[in-house]
């Protein structure tokens, strides 16, 4: 997908580093997951509906992910406290991280032209490079969990 503006990061670059408190009370950075590809999910906000429906589908489809080796990380705005209630009303079984600055979508590119998180999803490959990239313009909708699970396979044998 075609990059939003001059500085935004895409598929053949390199996934800026980061490291965010999240959920179980830890704190998670993408360096840890090198040698296995990682999901990076951002979302705007915790229990709102399309947010809601997105996790909960991607959660529901979580074994074609690990099957793969991949982990999900989903990113939004939202504190850790938030975060928490979150994954618990909905048993989430991948961490929710606090991007409270929003320092982290901003080095994605994900933030729309007021401040706020655009709904967008980062596949990266074991080595660290962006090898999937879709940031969507209105929200509404999200990526299906099986074109994300193909861009995984696709990064694991690239």
């Amino acid at each position: 997908d075609a990059k939003e503006g001059p500085m935004a990061i895409g598929v053949g670059d390199i996934a800026p580093e980061f490291t965010l408190s999240g959920t179980g009370g830890k704190s998670y950075s993408l360096s840890e997951y090198r040698g296995a590809p990682v999901v990076l999910v951002f979302y705007p906000g915790d229990d709102t509906p399309v947010c809601t429906k997105q996790l909960n589908a991607y959660n529901h489809d979580l074994s074609e992910f690990t099957n793969l080796d991949a982990t999900i990380l989903a990113i939004s705005p939202n504190d850790v406290a938030s975060h928490e209630k979150f994954r618990s009303k909905y048993s989430l079984d991948f961490p929710l991280l606090a991007d409270t600055d929003k320092a982290v979508g901003a080095q994605y590119g994900t933030l729309g032209p007021i401040g706020f998180y655009r709904r967008s999803v980062f596949v990266v490959d074991g080595s660290g490079v962006v090898r999937y990239a879709h940031r969507a313009i209105a929200g509404l909708t999200y990526r299906p969990a099986s074109e994300l699970v193909d861009a995984v396979r696709a990064a694991a044998s690239a």
